[in-house]
């Protein structure tokens, strides 16, 4: 007997989610999703057994059909973010000394190679690698001061079909 083929739907989750891991294996590295935006991120990620939240009333219909319980900012698994990461980086879910894994992973669209100048180090990074992410600098200071490895949130940024990953372990500097 032949094993079932998967479907459109399961193919795009599979390749989705191994862009997600490859990116936050390689930060700064970018990665291809199989389709644009936070969507397939949002399909690949989250079931009936997270929390998310998200600012985009469009993506919080299809976050709805995976069974995916709404939370607030301080408190969902996944948050997801068309547009202003502020509070978001201020509020997420950092884990604690016995549960770092409680940290929260932030995806936020941002579009790459403009804005301020990054430079990364750290696992998955030989020496050190620079980005550039169209998100205000401030941003990056709250970061610092709400992440000390291993506690902290995981960052994916999205632009279009391309994909970043930025770890809780990556040391991020603005230029």
């Amino acid at each position: 007997m032949a094993a079932p083929l998967p479907n459109i739907d399961e193919t795009r989750d599979n390749a989705t989610f191994e862009a997600l891991m490859w990116a936050l294996s390689r930060p700064g590295v970018e990665r291809r999703l199989p389709e644009p935006g936070l969507a397939p991120v949002a399909q690949a990620l989250v079931d009936l057994e997270v929390t998310a939240f998200t600012d985009d009333e469009g993506l919080q219909r299809l976050i709805d059909r995976t069974g995916a319980r709404p939370a607030r900012l301080n408190t969902a698994d996944y948050l997801f973010l068309a547009s202003g990461a502020e509070a978001a980086f201020r509020q997420a879910r950092t884990g604690s000394a016995i549960h770092p894994e409680a940290g929260a992973t932030l995806v936020v669209a941002a579009p790459l190679e403009r804005g301020p100048r990054l430079r990364l180090a750290g696992p998955g990074i030989d020496g050190s690698v620079t980005i550039a992410a169209a998100l205000p600098p401030e941003l990056w200071d709250i970061r610092a001061e709400r992440v000390a490895y291993p506690l902290g949130f995981d960052l994916f940024l999205v632009d279009g079909d391309r994909i970043i990953g930025l770890p809780r372990s990556t040391r991020i500097e603005v230029l």
